[in-house]
């Protein structure tokens, strides 16, 4: 069986390997189909592609686009990408704008929680300064012993009703399904499990998802519970989805799941890659 992940960062977003290094972390834990999926940039592509082709693994050219969608953010991932689309680079551009506003409202609100340099503190985590985000404040406040872990700030901080928590409006859900088709890309949506939609909202976002052009989501990924592999398989079965797989990884030992762990598709699901040649 070959051993695809197709949702992985690099520290040109908000992971902490340079690409070349997550190829080489991917490839010695027996990935063979692999994409770097930054958030909202395209930067790592040339550097991943180049080590993935070295080191004998399949290369998929991807990106994760930050959406606002029902006041909430979603992730919609874009796979087969041609990272020199202007539509798609300029649309990325436009989406990264405002991240460093964000951050320093952030930064203001841990001060006011007694948490004091969060922002200079947070900026020694970022490989690439447009892109601050939470998971770098996070780091942050492991550091300096706030916290034990980052799941454990996104328990306390910077979510919904916690101190640092400071929404941001993304891209449209057309836009980026949009900008995903027109660079000749497959667009997915990322670890649906996550979002906090009842039943009827998310029915509402995977038929306008469809709708637009979309026709893949995650069944596997580390952002998932060994539960939630099956409910995304009868979604994906129910809607026709492809369903695609992926670690979610951002650094060694702190995603929940590593390369070598992550468990195939379940069974009578149509893979995103299926007709890949």
């Amino acid at each position: 069986m070959l051993k695809v992940d197709l949702h992985c960062h690099s520290n040109v977003s908000d992971g902490v390997l340079a690409p070349a290094a997550v190829a080489a972390y991917a490839r010695k834990s027996g990935v063979d189909v692999w994409a770097l999926t930054d958030h909202d940039e395209v930067g790592g592509i040339k550097a991943a592609r180049n080590a993935a082709r070295d080191l004998g693994m399949r290369f998929v050219a991807g990106v994760e686009i930050s959406v606002t969608w029902a006041n909430e953010t979603v992730h919609i991932v874009g796979l087969q990408i041609d990272e020199d689309n202007r539509a798609l680079v300029d649309g990325l551009a436009a989406t990264r704008n405002g991240r460093e506003a964000r951050a320093r409202e952030i930064s203001a609100q841990l001060e006011q929680a007694g948490i004091s340099g969060a922002y200079e503190g947070a900026l020694n985590y970022v490989g690439n300064p447009d892109l601050i985000s939470r998971t770098h404040f996070a780091r942050y406040l492991v550091e300096i012993g706030v916290c034990g872990s980052t799941p454990e700030v996104f328990r306390r901080y910077l979510t919904e009703g916690k101190p640092g928590y400071v929404p941001h409006r993304w891209a449209s859900l057309e836009d980026a399904v949009g900008w995903i088709r027109g660079a000749g890309g497959i667009p997915v949506i990322a670890h649906p499990g996550r979002y906090k939609f009842s039943d009827t909202a998310q029915g509402v976002l995977f038929d306008e998802f469809r709708q637009l052009g979309g026709n893949a989501i995650e069944v596997v990924t580390g952002s998932h519970t060994p539960d939630q592999y099956g409910t995304y398989a009868e979604l994906a079965r129910r809607y026709g989805f492809l369903a695609s797989r992926g670690t979610d990884f951002h650094a060694p030992g702190e995603s929940r799941i590593e390369f070598a762990e992550l468990p195939p598709l379940p069974a009578g699901l149509t893979p995103v890659w299926h007709d890949w040649a």
